[in-house]
């Protein structure tokens, strides 16, 4: 059972570092040059923000279930093997996502209303923010799979 519950909170990490990183790049400047990368921020990104929400609440939902099995089983072996930086970066994750989740309403409320300037400004940057607390999130999360599946 956890490790399907790993494999779905692994996917919906993907689908939500997806959406974000699409809508991020789409905040940013058009470019003139017709670009792989000005290819990849022309979308609508407003049609991203109901599902960064949605993904981040349901991943993070998920990782709250995965999160008993984590201090039962993963951070006894890290601990033992003296990797207190893995211990830490973990709770950096921790602290991240909670301020994602507190990030969401503000996140939401900026991208459901037409802005003028500065409500563009405060669209870009809580994008921004989320997009480095994902990407924290998902890299950090692999990585200590990674190890724990390393000393079994």
């Amino acid at each position: 059972m956890i490790t399907a519950l790993l494999i779905l909170h692994g996917l919906l990490a993907v689908a939500l570092f997806g959406a974000i990183t699409h809508q991020a790049f789409a905040t940013g400047r058009t470019a003139t040059k017709r670009s792989f990368i000005a290819r990849y921020r022309a979308v609508a990104a407003s049609g991203y923000a109901n599902a960064v929400v949605v993904l981040f609440i349901v991943t993070s939902i998920g990782g709250a279930m995965l999160y008993p099995q984590y201090r039962l089983d993963i951070r006894p072996t890290l601990e033992d093997l003296d990797l207190r930086a893995a211990n830490g970066v973990f709770e950096i994750k921790e602290h991240l996502a909670a301020i994602g989740l507190g990030l969401l309403p503000a996140y939401w409320f900026f991208w459901r209303q037409p802005l003028g300037a500065e409500g563009l400004i405060a669209r870009r940057y809580l994008t921004w923010l989320l997009a480095f607390i994902v990407w924290w999130n998902f890299l950090v999360g692999h990585i200590l799979n990674n190890i724990r599946g390393f000393f079994q």
